[in-house]
């Protein structure tokens, strides 16, 4: 299954795009699982097995903090179109949604002066003050910064730390056991970046921001492995259901492969990016900065996960997009033409 896009991950393991890769196909019917290569290269080289767990980035943001926030959208706790200060009082602007948050179109100006140096309290502060520009509803600008306040409001709401939210709602309901917050045995993790600053980042998280706010972080944070994706994965491919565990409802995840931005026109849904096979139809993406992405096709039933710490040791990001993008569309060629 998916020949070409094995050889081209391949390929990019061979000219160093990334050391390593944990990848699925999942299928309505099972999956096809590989882990190649090596977790770590410096300062000594560590084969990549199954078991160790990825710093998934910004998977935390659809995998954690959009679950959780469209499990309140539908119990009617919240309305996405209401002002998000209705939620979160402590927020000045009035103006910004929720829907503005999850589709990045509130237009942030969330430029933070001396962020890395700030304490998680003094961090807070300051996203507590930030603006939406001009541009506010028109167009779509990728942040943390929503993913951020939506944390803060889901902490407000459930009056616990964020990462104890995500254990509850999402991660405990599904068996994701091995996922984790906040590492206490490095060994157990990949590492990512060697930091001018940090040095070596092994067991802590990757993200500047999420490893100054920790607990109270939804932008970021979250370790996890193939086991537990393929779990993430498979409830999006039963429309919301995990085994006997009702996650979201049928009707949201198909929602989901409408456009949600305000004007309709940013490609964006709710949490997601959306991209388009070759049918037509459209299907969830999101990345991770480190160098993870989920690609689910929930009308096709299939969903495609791929892991990588592609920022050890040096980051290079712009060499790793390139080749990223071939990858998938490698994929949805693959896929266009095994469905025919």
């Amino acid at each position: 299954m998916y020949k070409k896009t094995k050889e081209k991950i391949n390929d990019f393991i061979d000219e160093g795009i990334f050391p390593g890769a944990s990848f699925s196909f999942v299928l309505d019917e099972g999956t096809e699982d590989h882990t190649w290569g090596n977790a770590q290269l410096y300062p000594t080289v560590e084969p990549l097995k199954p078991s160790l767990l990825f710093d998934v980035a910004s998977l935390t943001k659809v995998v954690c903090t959009t679950t959780v926030v469209l499990q309140l959208m539908e119990a009617g706790t919240i309305n996405i179109d209401a002002p998000f200060k209705n939620y979160y009082a402590a927020f000045e602007d009035e103006k910004i949604t929720i829907r503005h948050l999850l589709t990045h179109t509130s237009d942030i100006q969330s430029y933070i002066e001396n962020r890395d140096a700030l304490s998680k309290e003094e961090l807070k502060a300051a996203y507590n003050k930030v603006q939406a520009g001009t541009d506010l509803g028109q167009k779509v600008a990728y942040t943390d910064t929503g993913t951020i306040l939506l944390g803060f409001m889901l902490e407000k709401l459930f009056d616990k730390d964020v990462i104890t939210v995500f254990k509850e709602r999402v991660l405990q309901p599904m068996d994701m056991s091995e996922s984790l917050f906040l590492p206490k045995d490095p060994s157990t993790i990949i590492p990512t970046e060697n930091h001018l600053v940090r040095g070596l980042i092994r067991g802590q998280t990757h993200d500047p921001k999420a490893f100054i706010l920790a607990e109270h972080a939804a932008n970021a944070g979250l370790f996890t492995n193939l086991t537990d994706l393929k779990k993430f994965t498979a409830m999006y491919l039963n429309e919301g259901l995990y085994k006997e565990n009702r996650i979201l409802k049928k009707n949201t995840i198909h929602s989901l492969l409408i456009d949600q931005t305000p004007n309709q026109k940013g490609h964006r849904s709710l949490g997601w990016d959306l991209k388009t096979d070759l049918t037509g139809q459209s299907i969830l993406f999101h990345t991770g900065y480190t160098g993870t992405f989920l690609l689910i096709d929930p009308i096709g039933k299939e969903g495609f996960v791929f892991l990588s710490n592609r920022v050890h040791p040096v980051d290079k990001r712009a060499e790793y997009i390139k080749k990223r993008d071939e990858l998938i569309e490698t994929y949805l060629i693959e896929k266009n033409n095994k469905q025919r």
